[in-house]
This record gives C-alpha cells, structure tokens and sequence, in this order.
C-alpha cells in the first residue's frame, strides 16, 4: 500500500477536490491512506478565530462565520442538492467548534489554538471523502485522533511511537481507499486534540508509512518537485529529480519547505521512498527522495528565511563565554520556545539567529539582561546554501550588510541585512 498526502493548496476549492480524485484516478492506486490537509488558508482563518476569540470579541462572530462559509461555497459547488448528508455532517462540525469555544474555561493560547484549528483538517476530510462517495469511489474515513497519541505539548506534539504504531496496525486497514486528517493527534491522556507543528501533515503521512510498511509516500504539491531554491525569491531555479535521505534531512534541518523535517526520519529508518510530485500534472517524474546519489543533478541549494532575529552576548566582566554560560543561553531559549538557526561563538562572544515563532523576544532578552550585555538585529534574513560557490555567495551579498558568515564542509550560511 501507499501513502499519498494533499497539502491545503490542493483542496483550496471545489476545483482542487475533483482533482484529488482526478489524481487518485489517474495514478489507478487502488490501497492508499490519503493524508489531507485544511482546505486552501483555513488554518489561517482558524488562527484569526483563535486571535479573535482572546483578543477581539467584536471580530470574533465574523472570523468565525467566514470559516463556515467558505465550506458551504465548496459544498454548493460540489453537491447538487443541500439535503446531501455532508451539509449535516459539516454542520455538525461547526456546531462542536462554536460548543468548544462558549464552553471553555481555558486560558492556555496553545490548548485553544489546537483545539480550533483541527476543524480546518476535520471539514477538509469529511467534504472529501461524501465527494468521493458520491462519484463512486469507496472510501473509509478515519479521526486520526483515535491513531496518533502524543504528549501535551499542544502547538508542537511529540509522538508516542509504541502506541501509535499499535492501534495503527491493529485497526488501520492496508486495503481500499482510507481518508484522514494531518497536522492533527491526541494526548494520551485525557484526549484532547494536540497538532504536530505547522507542516505538520507531512510528518503523518510519514507516521502512517512507517507504522504500515508503506510502499512509498507521495506528497503532491503545487510544484513539480523539489527545487533547488524557492522560485518566490530565486529567479532561476532546477528541479532536483533524486535527493538522498541524508541530503534531504539537511536541507530540511536548514528550513527548505518543501519538506517538513521530520518527515524524514521515520522513512529513513524504514528506506521508504518518498515522491514529491505536482498535483496538476500526476505523471510527471517529480523528486525522489531516497537512497543513492547526493543529488541529481548536483547544484547548489538555496535556503532563505526572512524576519529572524541575531542576538550577539558577550559577559558583563568581559571573562570567557564558558560552557555553563552558553548552557544557560540555550534554557532560556527553550523556556521561551526560541527555533535556533545558527550559532557562533569566541572567547568573550556568543551569536545565535533564531526565529521569533511565538513573540517572545521582549521577555527572551529582558532575562538574558540579568547575564550578559546583549545586543541584537530584528528582521534580518538567513541565507543557508547548500554545496555553494564563492561566486554564489558573492553574488548573494551585493546590496547587502553582512552581519554574520558561517561555513562549514558542504554549507555556508549568511545573516544579512536586506
């Protein structure tokens, strides 16, 4: 069996929902778990339910209807007539979402938030899976609340792999056409709905594969594969047709979205294959990742991340930036959920540029005060290349301040200010 995920652009209208099944029918799988994500920027428009709901009341009855509406519009577009049964499931959705958000009592931003954007991955699903009944192609539709058990830890979930993989094999059928949900689990616990990060729908395809022995996993994109660089900021680009694991993981540590990087991990472990393939045209080659060649064809590769932060340390006396310094520099970047981009450090200085995901530079660099004389850079952009050239990185840096260069074998990163 095989595993195929549909990210958010592929479903974004009732146009993307008949070519998901257009691909399914093209591409003849007849055993496959379909991993789909919220339709089009629903996550999105989730976020600014969530954002609402503790910050704006006045706005909230709105961002909450144009959720609804949005499915409705997609439904109207896909069903001939509104006593179809989808409108009573879709709606019932909607009806447990608004329960949720009058019955809670929970300040916690990170519980809510999980709690309210899972209904972009339930609607998506429940939508996909009537439609592809109703033109005949049988499916099963599964929660994957009910499969994949994490932790608590609600925005970023971590997997409880024993588990998960048991009730996965035990009740997750090889054969047929299988729909469910990414991005989405469930704390052991008490049950409530925990999210694996952003990207996070293809960390479940790969969870899925994994726990199945899948043949491969496909991820269909709007793409026709991996490119070297992001063509929103590159003006040339070439499609990497093979990637290795090891190479892949790399340049997914390093940010390239192509990939979420902990995709690849459980794949790796097991050699599955993994296809990165355009959804508009399903018969193209795409990318292989797997195992063999570096790259094919080996050009260098392109990283950018823009709105990161540089915070340079040095100790108030001047001594040594010793271990137990940098020790208590990387706590507190964990306590206040800091992603590290890159470090460097001297004797008497330590550098690192990191991504202020969840707003908490003010009170990051309030307690790095009590330490160390900080300075720092916002809105500065991170160039990582992968196998690069001095001319590259020549070419890369006109026009801009260097504020800190790194290279190692294989990788040169830059932090500039644009």
């Amino acid at each position: 069996m095989k595993v195929f995920k549909f990210g958010g652009a592929s479903v974004k209208d009732a146009e993307g929902v008949k070519n998901l099944a257009r691909v399914l029918q093209i591409t003849e799988v007849k055993d496959v778990v379909v991993v789909v994500s919220a339709m089009g920027k629903m996550t999105n428009a989730l976020e600014q339910v969530v954002h609402d709901y503790f910050n704006d009341l006045s706005a909230f009855k709105e961002s909450k209807q144009h959720f609804i509406s949005f499915h409705h519009s997609i439904l109207n577009n896909l069903f001939a007539t509104t006593s179809h049964p989808v409108y009573e499931a879709v709606n019932n959705l909607a009806i447990e979402l608004s329960k949720f958000l009058d019955n809670n009592k929970s300040k916690d931003h990170a519980f809510v938030y999980d709690q309210v954007v899972s209904y972009g991955e339930l609607t998506s699903t429940t939508i996909l899976s009537h439609y592809l009944s109703e033109i005949g192609v049988n499916n099963t539709l599964l929660d994957v609340r009910n499969f994949i058990v994490t932790n608590d830890t609600y925005r970023e979930a971590m997997v409880d792999w024993d588990v998960t993989q048991q009730r996965i094999v035990s009740k997750v059928s090889e054969k047929g056409i299988t729909i469910t949900q990414g991005f989405l689990g469930a704390e052991g616990k008490h049950n409530f709905t925990t999210t694996l990060g952003r990207e996070g729908s293809d960390y479940t395809a790969a969870i899925f594969a994994y726990c199945l022995n899948a043949e491969s996993v496909t991820i269909w994109k709007d793409v026709p594969g991996v490119l070297n660089a992001d063509p929103r900021h590159f003006a040339q680009t070439t499609l990497l047709n093979q990637i290795s694991y090891r190479e892949a993981i790399e340049l997914a540590f390093y940010g390239a979205s192509v990939i979420h990087p902990k995709t690849l991990q459980p794949l790796q472990r097991k050699e599955i294959p993994l296809y990165v393939k355009s959804f508009m045209n399903p018969l193209d080659q795409g990318t292989c990742v797997g195992k063999g060649v570096t790259l094919d064809p080996m050009v260098s590769c392109f990283i950018l991340k823009k709105n990161q932060v540089l915070i340079s340390l040095s100790s108030l006396d001047f001594n040594f930036m010793m271990e137990h310094h940098i020790g208590d520099v990387f706590k507190w970047l964990h306590t206040y959920k800091m992603k590290v981009e890159l470090i460097q450090n001297s004797a008497i200085s330590f550098s690192v540029c990191v991504d202020n995901k969840y707003n908490t530079l003010e009170p990051l660099l309030a307690k790095l005060r009590s330490a160390f004389k900080v300075s720092w850079n916002e809105n500065v952009t991170l160039y990582t290349i992968r196998h690069a050239s001095p001319k590259q990185v020549k070419a890369i840096l006109k026009d801009k301040t260097l504020l800190v260069k790194q290279e190692s074998r294989g990788t040169v990163q830059l932090v500039v200010k644009e």
